[in-house]
C-alpha cells in the first residue's frame, strides 16, 4: 500500500506543473509573469518617449515657420517704413510716447523709432517707400504741420 500512495503521489507531482489551472493561477512561472510585465512597461514607456521626441521635433519645426514668418513680416516692415518723416528726438521714453500720442490724435499713423547706438527715439510721423513721395511730403508737412521736421533714411 506504501508503494502505491508513492506512485500516486509521484504521478501527481510529475502532472501537477502541466496543468493549465495551476498555471493560470500564478503558482508557477510567476517570473515569467514578472518578465513579461516588465516588457509592456518598457514597452509603453518607449513608445510615450518615441511620441515625445516626435511632437518636440514639430514643436522645433513650428517655433522655426514662426519666426521666419516674423522675420519676413518685420523685414518688409522695414522696407515699407525706409523714408521716415521725424516730428521729434528724445532721449526720455514717456516724452517720445506723449510726442506720438499727439500727432495720432492728428491723425498722422506715428512710430516709434529706436536709433541704434544711442539711447533717442525718434518720432516719426509718416513712413514712406519712395524718396521721391517722401521729399514731396516732407515738404507739405514743414509747410502745414511743423517746420523742424527732417527726413530719416533706414538703411
Amino acid at each position: 500500500m506504501k508503494s502505491l500512495s508513492v506512485i500516486i503521489l509521484m504521478a501527481f507531482l510529475i502532472t501537477l506543473p502541466s496543468c493549465k489551472f495551476f498555471r493560470n493561477r500564478g503558482l508557477f512561472n510567476k517570473k515569467e509573469r514578472t518578465l513579461a510585465m516588465l516588457k509592456a512597461q518598457q514597452d509603453s514607456i518607449r513608445v510615450a518617449d518615441s511620441l515625445k521626441r516626435v511632437q518636440d521635433r514639430l514643436m522645433a519645426i513650428e517655433n522655426a515657420r514662426l519666426d521666419s514668418i516674423r522675420l519676413a513680416e518685420e523685414e518688409k516692415l522695414t522696407l515699407a517704413s525706409r523714408y521716415n518723416i521725424i516730428v521729434g528726438s528724445f532721449i526720455t521714453p514717456e516724452y517720445a510716447r506723449a510726442w506720438a500720442e499727439e500727432y495720432r490724435k492728428l491723425g498722422y499713423d506715428t512710430k516709434i523709432l529706436k536709433l541704434e547706438g544711442t539711447n533717442f527715439e525718434m518720432v516719426s510721423a509718416e513712413s514712406h517707400e519712395s524718396f521721391r513721395r517722401a521729399v514731396a511730403r516732407l515738404e507739405q508737412f514743414r509747410d502745414t504741420v511743423q517746420i523742424d521736421t527732417w527726413l530719416y533714411i533706414k538703411k
